[in-house]
């Protein structure tokens, strides 16, 4: 495999060669902005594979820039933000963040959350159990374009995290996930104290669901123990 691209979007100097050092320690290739311009034209001239990004920068900041970013299908995306923001950081996942880290932080968790991600980036779905195409209850997951397609031909692009949750429950209809076991196959990291992560996931991906008038609840909520996918998957 290629050496992954990671690309540190910040306005601190700082900060931003700290991360550049850090990673290139790591044996990254890694390329520097320190804004959404900037981004965009590394963005034109190489494969980036995992940004991490502050979410205060100049101009468009993070929360905007990260929903252009979330357009690219093997982009992984961590947000930077301050220690006390937690709007911030649930924006940042309904947004689609695929995890966050608070500064300050400690760089060696910095790289295992990010080594943990590149390594679900790098992946394709055609290597897990389900087909490339999965229909359930009239809709449709399609891995090569990572939507979710109505009944009524709506297509919905999904940020990783939502489709590798929802994913995981099309591979286990009728089963209780714990948010242990969904936080996993999501990020590659372990559940955290107070950690919304999962919880927000879920609502983004209900809301798709409630697009339909008429649809029944897909994802019930198992109270103390997690999530349960109610749908039929199609043979």
């Amino acid at each position: 495999m290629q050496t992954p691209n990671i690309l540190i979007v910040e306005d601190e100097v700082v900060t931003r060669t700290t991360l550049k050092s850090l990673f290139e320690a790591e044996g990254y290739n890694v390329f520097e902005a320190e804004n959404g311009e900037q981004m965009h034209d590394f963005f034109e001239n190489h494969a980036i594979n995992l940004v991490i990004m502050d979410i205060n920068l100049p101009g468009k900041n993070g929360l905007i820039l990260a929903r252009e970013v979330r357009d690219r299908k093997n982009v992984g995306l961590i947000f930077l933000t301050g220690r006390d923001n937690d709007v911030d950081r649930i924006l940042g996942l309904e947004i689609g963040a695929d995890d966050y880290l608070t500064k300050p932080f400690n760089p060696r968790e910095l790289t295992i959350r990010a080594r943990n991600l590149l390594s679900r980036t790098t992946s394709s779905a055609e290597d897990d159990d389900l087909p490339s195409r999965v229909s359930f209850n009239g809709w449709t997951l399609d891995g090569d374009s990572r939507s979710l397609i109505s009944p009524s031909g709506n297509e919905f692009r999904l940020p990783r995290s939502e489709f590798r949750a929802l994913h995981l429950f099309l591979s286990n209809p009728g089963k209780i996930l714990t948010r242990e076991q969904l936080i996993m196959e999501m990020t590659g990291r372990e559940l955290r104290p107070n950690d919304r992560t999962v919880d927000v996931t879920i609502r983004r991906i209900r809301k798709h669901f409630e697009s339909e008038p008429s649809e029944e609840e897909l994802i019930v909520t198992i109270h103390g123990e997690g999530y349960r996918f109610c749908g039929s998957v199609d043979n």
